[in-house]
């Protein structure tokens, strides 16, 4: 570790003597470190494991968390072998010392014993973000997920296997303010006895789950080494990321989630003036399903960026970026990745007139018809075929519509909205025309 390093040492209390002997002794690096972190809150919980060298007898093992977001409320220790000759009593915080922590030991072994230290810290995050390769017929692309994780924790973290949790933890009380109070409990010296391996607990440190029962919840996807593994922990996904990386402090790192090969997505161009203005919007998506390759967990939210493949040679040309919410297995996505200009919707107004006028006992116009005559072309000018959606919004709920041509079948969506959809080769144009008649005063009860 460079900026801070948790001091973690031995101190044996030698029996037999007037004046009890204290050695000290510096226990070697970490063997492994594991970080699983929360998307849902400022919160990491940490799984260190280090082999440390007991006495047999009496130990104390001083910890020390100066300059990091370590909520030392959380600390927890747990042995890895001889688990039955190893009493970990309790753990107090002297007075009068900020950040450090004492654990008494009772051993009935000598030599290096292998243990685990677990506690939660804040500062670590991490956020997803994507990359989708379109072939060059736009009807597979290659997905990649990545995620940033960015370590502004205090602590540097060396060859680390990164979890990611997605889904909310419950939590009361912030890790970060529980890391920055003078003494982890209020007030100095108090002991706090380990948590039993078996009972949830709700203690100062906020959490409604022991950190031991995260710790095995967790246990259960770390079994396949150097794989992406997703797994569901009630309601919480699991991503474990391939590979082993080390994150220092201050520092962000991107690192590969997954990656899929021929996703099968559909393309939609829509027109639809009350919503996009004038222009034609593109619309890509896909579904979170096996049969588009993907379906095993939930994918999480974040941007992705598409480009499409331009040749043999291998190059990319930028098509647009969308950014998209938690996609639950099962689930379709539709990404709005922007306007274009190689599509284009113009509707024309070509004919505009009154009818079937109505009059009340004065003379005066009570009800009538408007009647209106629209034209819809649609130009394709790219080099494959694409499909396209037209949505036409009407000021009244009350209406009829006749539709002429070969072209421009049409379905209501609701009360004031229907939708034409059309396919067009590479390079084609099409034109339809509709008429629409609206009721309007009396006439809209006596149509």
């Amino acid at each position: 570790m460079k900026r801070s390093i948790l001091i973690l040492l031995i101190i044996v209390l030698m029996a037999g003597t007037s004046m009890a002997k204290i050695d000290l002794v510096t226990l070697p690096t970490r063997d492994t470190v594991q970080l699983t972190i929360y998307n849902s809150a400022d919160m990491t919980l940490v799984r260190e494991s280090r082999a440390l060298t007991l006495k047999d007898g009496k130990n104390k093992l001083q910890f020390s968390w100066a300059n990091t977001l370590i909520d030392p409320t959380s600390l927890e220790m747990l042995p890895r072998a001889n688990a039955d000759k190893i009493d970990i009593a309790d753990l107090t915080f002297p007075p009068r010392v900020r950040n450090l922590g004492l654990w008494n030991i009772e051993s009935g072994v000598s030599g290096k014993v292998p243990v685990e230290i677990s506690y939660l810290t804040s500062g670590l995050s991490w956020r997803a973000f994507y990359m989708g390769t379109l072939t060059e017929n736009e009807e597979t692309m290659r997905l990649q997920g990545y995620v940033r994780v960015t370590n502004n924790s205090g602590e540097d973290y060396e060859n680390a296997q990164t979890r990611l949790i997605v889904g909310k933890v419950h939590i009361l009380d912030e890790i970060a303010e529980l890391a920055r109070r003078q003494y982890p409990y209020g007030r100095p010296g108090e002991a706090i006895a380990p948590p039993m391996a078996s009972a949830p607990r709700r203690g100062p440190r906020g959490i409604q789950k022991s950190l031991s029962m995260m710790v095995r919840e967790a246990d259960a996807a770390a079994m396949q080494p150097k794989e992406i593994m997703k797994e569901g922990l009630s309601e919480y996904f699991l991503y474990t990321i391939e590979g082993k990386e080390t994150i220092p402090t201050g520092w962000s790192k991107r690192l590969l989630s997954f990656e899929v090969d021929e996703v099968p997505v559909v393309n939609l161009y829509k027109y639809e003036e009350r919503r996009y203005g004038g222009s034609v919007v593109r619309f890509l998506s896909f579904k979170n399903d096996t049969e588009h390759e993907l379906g095993e967990t939930p994918i999480p939210g974040g941007m992705l960026k598409v480009y499409r493949n331009a040749g043999n040679e291998g190059h990319l040309s930028y098509t647009g970026q969308s950014s998209f919410k938690y996609v639950p297995v099962d689930e379709d996505v539709e990404l709005n990745i922007g306007a274009v200009t190689d599509v284009v919707v113009k509707p024309k107004l070509m004919d505009y007139k009154t009818d079937n006028y109505e009059f009340d006992r004065r003379g005066n116009v009570s009800g009538w018809d408007e009647i209106r005559t629209f034209d819809i072309e649609v130009k394709n000018t790219r080099d494959i075929g694409v499909k396209v959606e037209i949505k036409r919004n009407f000021n009244t709920s009350i209406w009829k519509l006749t539709r002429r041509g070969g072209f421009g079948e049409f379905e209501k969506v609701d009360m004031d909205t229907v939708k034409f959809t059309l396919e067009l080769k590479p390079r084609s144009a099409k034109k339809f025309e509709y008429v629409l008649r609206t009721y309007h005063g009396t006439r809209m009860d006596n149509r």
